[in-house]
């Protein structure tokens, strides 16, 4: 079992959102971000699913929320999840798209659930202006820095650099890896 995080932060400040909006446009690295998951499995929390667009409506999604009751958009490909500890031991490959709380979980709660794989996207553009608080994951960005390393070259695209780092230690399981590299390396 492999666990990839990916994420698009904006420089400097690691935003990822403001209120339910992504406050950047590059149609390029949302089409990267399409290939890194298409027909993988997704974890994300209930705010980020409910920004999803329709196009993830048929894909293999675990919802996290604290609300036992929380109603699924396709209740036969999505699965909600109460626990963040119920993928300590999952079986398959999972990519960990978000929010920020998610991220940070993931990082910090026990290693059995760090990502083997880390995804970074950093747009270097100006943030857009939107109402709403601003996430950032700071913290996972500093825990990167501590338990990662960098195994790419940085892939400029549209603004937007792309690397992957790995984490320390571990046997990460390469075919996994091959397939990232053969996408970020892509221009589209």
């Amino acid at each position: 079992m492999t666990k990839v995080a990916i994420w698009c932060r904006h420089q400097g400040d690691n935003v990822i959102g403001i209120g339910p909006h992504i406050p950047w446009n590059v149609p390029s690295d949302v089409r990267k971000f399409q290939r890194v998951v298409e027909g993988c499995e997704i974890v994300v929390g209930r705010a980020t699913y409910e920004t999803l667009p329709p196009a993830f409506d048929e894909a293999l999604l675990w919802v996290l929320s604290s609300n036992p009751d929380y109603e699924l958009r396709n209740p036969k490909k999505h699965h909600l999840v109460t626990k963040i500890n119920d993928f300590k031991d999952f079986e398959g490959d999972l990519y960990i798209c978000g929010g920020a709380k998610v991220y940070y979980d993931f990082m910090s709660l026990s290693p059995k659930l760090f990502p083997d794989i880390i995804v970074d996207c950093v747009y270097h553009g100006e943030l857009e202006t939107h109402k709403g608080e601003a996430a950032d994951i700071t913290p996972c960005i500093e825990m990167m820095a501590k338990k990662y390393l960098k195994i790419s070259a940085d892939y400029e695209q549209d603004n937007v650099t792309t690397a992957l780092y790995i984490k320390r230690g571990d046997f990460v399981e390469q075919s996994v890896l091959k397939r990232l590299l053969a996408i970020i390396e892509q221009k589209n």
